[in-house]
């Protein structure tokens, strides 16, 4: 192996990415790529993602101590809250509050079902204290009492929880009491992690920012073991402190994702999301849906001139997560979805999902229900592949016989079942992407889909068909785009503030906006800044997020973008109705590595149906689409007929 101790000697960086069924390894060194992919170890991941580095490693010849740089993109955040796998945590709340995460918006979990409901919070409300105080926007009301703070810690003291969240009335504005809380929380209970809403996040509407705040404490306990476990590991290998992957888009530092694991929620998908983003860049694609398709979920989001949507939050598990993110939107689709029968005959597919282990049949790791990756073995789509992962070897009768099973159940064909379950598993998929375009305004049609993960090229193409789009591109890497995206992913910190000031009065932003700046700046150094605003119409509830530019800029230019995104999101707008600024938004980044240079050359077009392998993954081009593969071995396929088509 090559080695290098000194940092100018280092020679590479490598991104992990850790999926359902296997944990993905990019090391981008000299110029060249190299992968490698092995079974995700459910036990412990990061005993899977240390295996998957010393891999590509040896793939490279290059040593531990020579890579620069250890980034890593995971789903623990997301499974613990999927699977209320959470640390038992307590609230501090203002006095006559402490039912917030229990009245939520006092709707309904479902607008026609009256008997389905709201999964419990994060917090029960027995493990709820209240503190005597009250700041309203203006600033205190009511001071906090120091003796209601002392019996509040007692009480919690007396309970058996590793963390608190702590969220009080305008602390967004108004952060003292909630600090004074979190420094006795903290002196009286060492070892507890205390989460404060000020810190996590700043902006208005109570319940959403005590949601964020709870999920927060309760994930942080969590996450901080992994991530404690991982960086040990590391160290044992010789390898740099890992680096994390936020939901963002950007990498933080290992300790700064222990802090706050609310921050690395959609850490896996964002990895996907940003590898899509320097492959439509790089192809000049304009606008591009990405589809990643592993072995559990499907995760799909739109990039626009090279850089992917961003949104100020989502709901897991029928919890709000409010904090800067990209907009990706996650389906129970992959490889491993469990085809079966409802009690009607009707053929559904998920959201279970066979998971690494067992996994589908045609694995031989004894699963012995029928999945998505079986159905397509049992088409032929899969025929050909080699050993998945370094180690799967596909068992086709296995699969054909889990596939049978079914069958027998809907009195269908094997092969009819199997078309069946690609079918419905496709539709769930296109749905996710007409979430992420015709709902966000956005005409699929003129875009290109970028197929990745194990499972995605297989599925792209038909999916592409369902939402009228006539161009899918599968780049070399599709197999580990979501590991590739974690090395040419930056370093990102976004800041926030609420400041509820009417557009006419702007010089009132200056002085906020100005503080976020110097925020933003401290926390990268030398980083480039861009500045956004949410804005509404006066009256309106919801805002919509536009970009500006730096402070001192003319009011009237983030009125038009206001005025511009409101019309294409909702297909009007009011121009001579008043507008107000809701929260500022200013991000730090820092560029991460290129991609790669493409290699010249390309094959002869191949016209479908035919299966094209990749490396990590295989490319379906079903009949009335054409493929050209280039020479570094990425699949450009596109519809017949249509502009830009291939010709044979």
């Amino acid at each position: 192996m090559i080695g290098g101790g000194a940092a100018a000697d280092r020679l590479g960086v490598v991104g992990v990415d850790v999926g359902g069924t296997f944990t993905d390894a990019a090391l981008v060194a000299g110029g060249r790529l190299f992968t490698a992919k092995v079974p995700t170890r459910p036990d412990d991941q990061s005993a899977g993602v240390v295996d998957a580095v010393a891999r590509v490693l040896e793939a490279a010849g290059i040593a531990p101590n020579a890579l620069a740089r250890f980034a890593h993109g995971m789903t623990v955040g997301t499974n613990a809250l999927l699977e209320d796998r959470l640390a038992p945590a307590a609230l501090v709340a203002t006095e006559g509050f402490g039912d917030v995460l229990e009245l939520r918006r006092q709707d309904r979990a479902h607008l026609y079902r009256l008997g389905e409901h709201h999964p419990p919070p994060v917090i029960p409300h027995d493990r709820v204290a209240e503190v005597r105080e009250r700041c309203g926007p203006d600033g205190v009301i009511v001071p906090l009492d120091p003796a209601s703070v002392d019996a509040a810690v007692a009480r919690i003291a007396g309970m058996d929880v590793r963390a608190v969240a702590v969220c009080l009335l305008f602390a967004f504005a108004h952060p003292d009491h909630e600090r004074t809380v979190g420094a006795a929380l903290r002196a009286a209970l060492p070892g507890v992690h205390v989460s404060i809403s000020a810190d996590v996040l700043p902006e208005i509407r109570e319940y959403e920012r005590a949601s964020t705040t709870a999920v927060d404490a309760a994930l942080t306990p969590v996450l901080r073991g992994y991530l404690h476990r991982l960086g040990a590991r590391a160290g044992e290998a010789g390898l740099p402190a890992p680096e994390i992957m936020q939901s963002n888009g950007g990498l933080i530092d290992l300790a700064g994702a222990a802090d706050h694991a609310s921050r690395t929620v959609l850490s896996g998908p964002a990895g996907g999301a940003m590898g899509a983003a320097g492959i439509a860049a790089a192809a000049g694609i304009p606008l591009a849906l990405t589809f990643d398709m592993g072995g559990t979920s499907c995760d799909v989001a739109l990039i626009r001139d090279g850089e992917p949507g961003r949104t100020g939050g989502t709901v897991i598990n029928g919890r709000p997560l409010h904090l800067p993110m990209l907009d990706v939107v996650t389906v129970s689709a992959g490889g491993g979805s469990i085809a079966w029968a409802d009690s009607g005959g009707a053929l559904r597919v998920g959201p279970r999902s066979a998971g690494a282990r067992p996994g589908p049949a045609a694995y031989g790791h004894g699963g012995t229900e029928p999945t998505v990756t079986d159905a397509n073995v049992v088409l032929g789509r899969l025929a050909g592949a080699g050993a998945l992962g370094g180690a799967i070897r596909l068992d086709a009768g296995l699969a054909e016989a889990a596939v049978a099973r079914l069958a027998g159940q809907l009195g269908m064909e094997v092969a009819a079942c199997a078309e069946g379950i690609i079918r419905v598993a496709n539709q769930e998929m296109a749905r996710a992407l007409r979430l992420v375009s015709v709902e966000r305004g956005i005409d699929p049609r003129g875009g290109a889909v970028i197929a990745f993960g194990g499972a995605g090229p297989l599925h792209a193409c038909e999916v592409a068909d369902d939402i009228g789009a006539a161009r899918v591109l599968a780049p070399a890497a599709a197999g580990v785009l979501a590991a590739l995206g974690l090395v040419t992913a930056g370093e990102r910190r976004d800041r926030t503030r609420t400041v509820l000031v009417p557009l006419a009065e702007a010089a009132r932003l200056h002085g906020p906006l100005a503080e976020l700046v110097a925020g933003a700046r401290a926390d990268l150094p030398g980083a480039t800044l861009t500045v956004a605003a949410d804005c509404r119409y006066v009256g309106q509830r919801h805002a919509l997020t536009v970009d500006w530019v730096e402070e001192g800029a003319d009011p009237a230019a983030l009125a038009a973008a206001f005025h511009a995104a409101h019309e294409r999101r909702y297909g009007e707008a009011v121009p001579g109705h008043p507008v107000e600024v809701i929260t500022l938004r200013v991000a730090a980044a820092r560029p991460g590595s290129p991609l790669p240079p493409p290699v010249p050359g390309a094959e002869a077009p191949l016209c479908g149906p035919v299966a094209i392998p990749m490396d990590g993954a295989t490319c379906w081009v079903p009949a009335g689409w054409t493929a050209v593969r280039d020479a570094g071995g990425s699949v450009d396929v596109r519809r017949d007929g249509t502009e830009g088509a291939w010709t044979p």
